[in-house]
């Protein structure tokens, strides 16, 4: 896989050919031509982060055009809106983007959170510059700085984002992350 991936400095090797769900619903956004740029657990775990996530946080435009992107993308996975009380279908009727912030929808391939703001970052038009290309076999995505993603992880400052900071310092150090976490 030598030369498909142009990664950034001290980012872990691509994780195709055996594609976890995440990267599946990667490869879907990118084959629809989405605009966003892949930030969260997920963006750590490029960069080499130990911690697992189990779903794909990325930040998008919600214009008419890039939900109808979404949607195409994710229409045949049985997608639901995943932060209601009754599982409802992701639909996009003709006002669905009038103040649309977030978007949380669940798939038969994973867990997908388009998120229009990224706190301690910005829109998706302040971080699309903050983002590097990332190319796979099945396309180009845009993957947030580590700098700006340690910025981001730090404004939420959960403990998993906090632990998640520090991997991503050492990564950036050129260390290798601690794997197991020790009480301070």
């Amino acid at each position: 896989m030598a030369g498909l991936w142009p990664r950034p400095r001290n980012c872990a090797a691509p994780l195709s050919p055996n594609m976890v769900p995440q990267e599946k619903l990667l490869e879907r956004l990118v084959r629809h031509e989405v605009e966003f740029v892949l930030v969260g657990g997920y963006a750590a775990m490029v960069y080499g982060v130990s911690i697992m996530t189990r779903d794909i946080d990325v930040c998008a435009t919600f214009t008419r055009e890039n939900l109808e992107r979404i949607h195409a993308a994710v229409a045949d996975a049985n997608p639901v809106h995943r932060q209601t009380i009754q599982p409802l279908p992701f639909q996009m009727p003709e006002d669905f983007a009038r103040g649309l912030r977030n978007l949380y929808l669940k798939t038969s391939v994973g867990q997908l959170d388009l998120l229009g703001e990224i706190k301690g970052v910005g829109t998706y038009a302040d971080i699309h510059p903050h983002s590097v290309p990332i190319i796979m076999p099945y396309g180009e995505y845009r993957l947030l700085k580590m700098q700006d993603l340690i910025d981001a992880k730090m404004a939420m400052a959960r403990p998993k984002d906090l632990l998640v900071i520090q991997q991503l310092e050492s990564i950036r150090a050129g260390a290798r992350p601690e794997t197991t976490v020790h009480p301070t």
